[in-house]
């Protein structure tokens, strides 16, 4: 479902995004190689009238990174800042995808407390929009940020923390891009640690009658639905005092790569030609994959090689609305003439206290809807958007969704903050795009 190369077009200039949802011509481009550049791109871009917005690799399926005025890549501003032990922190450049920190902080014998389950995303990228995993207790990566270093719509530098310029800290970890561009992040870190992994099938039907204790009973606990069937595959990541016991090789290629990755493309081009072969396929699909425990460390559990590409909406809703919603979403499945042949993902997450964190202030579950990129989507995601926000659900601010800001004002309680705060950061709306107006009214 990744693919590391560049999604920018040198020939024409456009820029496209992973799931090829969006494309964009800026007006001009930059690719500052210090937070002093990006500051004085910021300043000119202002004198001339432009938007401005920063692109990371492109992994948004909405037009939040969309922009035909100044369009800054990260990428030059890479690396690892500093690393304090004492304090169990790590500062890191904002343009770092989080493949290269995950590896380097590994070297270190360090490692962030939880990920999301893919990390070709920018550091920045990924948390600006909620990037988020699973987790009993361990939240998402924005709510593992310790500092904040953005460049706001003066040119200047601002940082910000718990204990300095807290408003800002309080709204920036899940900032959407309307507040500045995030040039540093300062991360919490800890000791590396080992997870064991426990995978296996389940039935739909059992994994929602035991789904509180399935929850309760470990510290990350996800599952996959197979749509026009009745099956899940569950998996559950607990700490553990080893020994380290990785995927072997031979198997891992087979199950990640052969039937996760090269098969799966395979009966989805299948699935896309004859929609009518998708219920019989993904009966087969969702009993490719045997049960299996592995123990390994942090980012080779929670991550995984991900190449079919796909376009996806997601939406939090209050974990005790979980079930309700699942089953909703089955039976609306089952009573249409849709063909669905991506799995449905399901996490959760602890309540946290970032203002527009799908998970502010309410404990979490969310709900993954995926189509095979070239297929029609719209029908699937409209049907399952009304099963998602008739639970107050909040839609993930990076994945495909139709609210507006006045839905979203009435599920998030601290949206008015958020705004009120833009007002200040960016008053001319420097950092503006047609996505921005909508989420936000303005």
């Amino acid at each position: 479902m990744v693919s590391t190369t560049s999604t920018t077009s040198a020939r024409n200039g456009t820029w496209r995004n992973w799931g090829g949802t969006v494309s964009v011509r800026p007006a001009r481009e930059v690719t500052p190689a210090s937070v002093d550049e990006l500051a004085d791109a910021v300043r000119r871009a202002a004198e001339d009238g432009l938007p401005v917005k920063a692109v990371g690799t492109g992994h948004s399926f909405t037009s939040i990174a969309a922009t035909e005025g100044l369009l800054v890549r990260p990428q030059l501003l890479t690396g690892i800042r500093n690393i304090d032990r004492e304090a169990g922190t790590v500062t890191v450049e904002a343009g770092t995808p989080l493949k290269r920190l995950n590896a380097a902080l590994a070297r270190e014998g360090l490692s962030l407390t939880n990920m999301g389950d893919i990390m070709e995303q920018t550091v920045s990228g990924a948390t600006s929009t909620g990037t988020h995993g699973t987790g009993r207790e361990s939240a998402s990566i924005a709510a593992q940020i310790k500092g904040l270093e953005l460049v706001t719509a003066d040119g200047s530098v601002l940082t910000c923390s718990e204990k300095e310029n807290p408003d800002v800290f309080a709204a920036a970890r899940i900032g959407l891009g309307a507040l500045g561009i995030v040039t540093a992040i300062t991360f919490a870190v800890e000791p590396l640690f080992l997870l064991t992994a426990r995978e296996e099938p389940m039935t739909f039907d059992r994994v929602c009658a035991e789904f509180d204790a399935l929850h309760a009973e470990n510290e990350h606990f996800e599952f996959y639905w197979f749509p026009h069937t009745g099956n899940t595959n569950t998996k559950r990541n607990n700490r553990s005092a080893g020994p380290e016991r990785p995927v072997p090789p031979l198997r891992g290629w087979f199950e990640d790569e052969f039937l996760s990755n090269g098969v799966f493309q395979v009966v989805n081009w299948v699935g896309r030609a004859a929609p009518v072969t998708i219920p019989a396929i993904a009966q087969v699909s969702s009993r490719a994959l045997s049960a299996r425990t592995y123990t390994d460390i942090p980012y080779k559990v929670f991550t995984s090689p991900r190449r079919v590409r796909f376009v996806e909406m997601e939406y939090a809703v209050p974990r005790e609305a979980l079930v309700d919603t699942l089953r909703e979403l089955k039976a609306m499945v089952e009573k249409s003439p849709l063909r669905v042949s991506f799995p449905v993902e399901v996490r959760t997450a602890p309540a946290d206290d970032i203002t527009l964190s799908t998970a502010s202030g309410r404990e979490s579950a969310y709900v993954a809807v995926h189509m095979f990129k070239g297929t029609p989507y719209q029908r699937y995601f409209t049907a399952a958007e009304r099963i998602f926000t008739a639970h107050e659900g909040r839609p993930h601010w990076g994945k495909i969704h139709t609210r507006d800001a006045e839905y979203l004002s009435r599920v998030y309680p601290r949206f008015g903050e958020f705004v009120e705060l833009r007002d200040r950061l960016d008053p001319e709306r420097r950092f503006r795009n047609d996505y921005l107006r909508r989420v936000l009214g303005a």
